[in-house]
């Protein structure tokens, strides 16, 4: 985890300097109009009551239904799935070292997890997601500080330059819509960030398209029927609570509900149109075992199972109906070696 010594006040006042103005030059393309107006926007979360229904969704609970012994033990893996493959890359070995692998955990063609490609650097914290037959890695930690590469990684390992940010960013989440990825808050190296940003490949930069309530890091995030979920996360001193729900066709960030306790660190994936939150810890620095299960229209939260243990800082993605989690940190503070399905 990265120091958190940033005030929230200071760091939301430099944040919209350096993430609005900065990164919107990813890619090498001169910032647009929209992204130089974004520095004064006040396009912040709106607080209206959640409204519950009478009768909410039904959910899937998700029990753990196989598992995988992973190359090497790690945390705080960027994990995505592309053309099939489950892929994890990056993270912090047992002994809290960057690692620069990208292995290869599930799917077609994979009868056990494998390392199948190595990353230009060691890196962990790295903000990942698949735009369409690649999977996508924005900044992340280094023992130099921050990265500002922006790197592609195909189903076979192969990793290549996509772009670069003008500034380094790591402890960022993303998730896709669509074509375009979007990047949910991160780290400066001194400043936590508030900004949602949005990035299309084929396009010359990064977009400002919501401003968080406040900076956020680690954050667990998804992509639920068209629209961004965000929960919990830490403002740099303290875990929270909210959760947030971005449309992107209307470019609007409302508050929807709240966690039954403030996480950072969570994992956060999709499966049959609800927002699961898996695992993370607490401002004691506690791991929690439990799944819970938000209801992206109403942010109703319900308890939906258990991790196989207690865990923070795991990646997780959804492949063939089952939620994979991938490594992560239990309440002994060591990595895992494990990857887990949970299924409903």
């Amino acid at each position: 985890m990265r120091p958190m010594r940033p005030s929230p006040t200071h760091a939301t006042s430099l944040a919209a300097v350096l993430t609005l103005a900065a990164l919107a030059g990813c890619g090498g393309g001169s910032a647009t109009g929209s992204t130089a107006r974004a520095a004064g926007a006040t396009n912040g979360a709106a607080t209206t009551p959640v409204v519950h229904r009478s009768h909410p969704a039904p959910i899937a609970r998700l029990r753990v239904a196989g598992s995988r012994r992973l190359p090497a033990a790690v945390q705080l893996p960027a994990v995505a799935v592309v053309g099939g493959h489950l892929l994890a890359a990056g993270g912090l070995s047992a002994a809290d070292s960057s690692v620069p692998d990208v292995v290869a955990v599930a799917g077609a063609g994979v009868p056990a997890p494998r390392r199948v490609g190595s990353l230009p650097q060691a890196l962990h914290d790295i903000g990942g997601t698949a735009v369409g037959s690649r999977m996508l890695l924005f900044g992340g930690g280094s023992t130099s500080g921050s990265a500002s590469s922006v790197l592609a990684v195909s189903p076979s390992g192969t990793v290549s330059t996509a772009g670069r940010l003008p500034v380094g960013v790591s402890d960022s989440a993303a998730a896709t819509i669509g074509s375009t990825a979007y990047l949910v808050g991160g780290y400066t190296g001194s400043v936590p960030l508030r900004s949602v940003l949005a990035y299309t490949p084929g396009q010359a930069a990064l977009r400002d398209v919501a401003r968080l309530p406040h900076p956020l890091r680690y954050a667990a995030v998804a992509a639920v029927g068209g629209q961004l979920l965000i929960a919990g996360g830490t403002d740099g001193e303290h875990a929270q609570r909210l959760i947030l729900r971005f449309d992107p066709a209307s470019g609007r960030l409302r508050v929807i509900g709240r966690l039954p306790q403030a996480l950072a660190h969570a994992a956060g994936a999709a499966l049959g149109g609800t927002f699961y939150v898996l695992g993370g810890r607490t401002d004691a620095s506690a791991q929690v075992g439990t799944i819970l299960a938000v209801d992206p229209a109403s942010g109703r939260v319900r308890t939906a199972g258990a991790l196989p243990k207690p865990l923070s800082d795991l990646g997780a993605a959804t492949l063939g109906g089952r939620i994979w989690i991938v490594g992560g940190r239990s309440s002994s503070g060591a990595a895992q070696d494990r990857a887990w399905a949970l299924a409903p």
